[in-house]
């Protein structure tokens, strides 16, 4: 059976996954889904720091690290630090960003405008659409960049890709696309729809994570 230790996007928290976690241990696999500060001031190293601190007080060994959207940046980041610990990198929805840019310069000046805009005491407020489940969430992570060490290309990556149909995502690969620069050799599966696949597709993002090959990565 496998470990999974999963880390929420902007706004979110461990409770985001509460489907999926429950799909994943009713299948027999472990999940520890991640509650990241989101207080004013956090940054992006202090979410790297908080993901290891979990991998190591448990001593969780051949993870698989998930991240969605902003938690593809804590995952880029964490898991080559502990490549010894971690069996396969998941992006769903999410990827691995060149080295030292952050989720904040992945928007458009005018976004990026609204966004400076928008914040309150260092926060970034949560939009209509995740009201339920969100909180703020501190603006210093999504403008710090993301940095690798030369363990992270031995990992196995997968993308789940939301968004666009696989073979689209697979040319980008191709091509050197920045934002899938990285993920030349990667796994390539599709959960097409909505960007937040736990809230309206728990059982299938469970499923695919499940069943993601332990080795080294072959596109399908």
């Amino acid at each position: 059976m496998t470990t999974f230790v999963l880390v929420p996007g902007m706004w979110l928290g461990a409770s985001a996954w509460r489907d999926v976690v429950s799909r994943l241990t009713s299948l027999g696999h472990s999940a520890y889904p991640l509650d990241l500060n989101l207080e004013p001031g956090t940054d992006l190293d202090a979410h790297v720091a908080e993901l290891i601190a979990v991998l190591e007080k448990n001593d969780l060994r051949d993870v698989v690290l998930v991240g969605h959207s902003y938690g593809g940046m804590v995952v880029s980041t964490a898991a080559g630090q502990v490549a010894d610990r971690i069996g396969r990198v998941v992006y769903v929805d999410s990827g691995p960003l060149p080295e030292g840019m952050s989720q904040f310069d992945t928007t458009s000046p005018e976004e990026q405008e609204q966004t400076r805009a928008s914040v309150v005491d260092g926060l970034v407020p949560v939009p209509e659409h995740l009201k339920e489940e969100g909180r703020p969430h501190p603006f210093a992570s999504v403008t710090q960049g993301v940095h690798y060490t030369p363990e992270y290309a031995n990992l196995p990556q997968t993308l789940v890709t939301c968004g666009f149909p696989a073979d689209q995502v697979r040319g980008m690969i191709a091509s050197g696309h920045p934002y899938f620069a990285l993920l030349q050799g990667a796994d390539v599966v599709e959960s097409l729809g909505d960007h937040w696949p736990m809230f309206s597709r728990p059982t299938e993002l469970a499923d695919l994570l499940a069943a993601l090959p332990s080795g080294r990565p072959s596109q399908r």
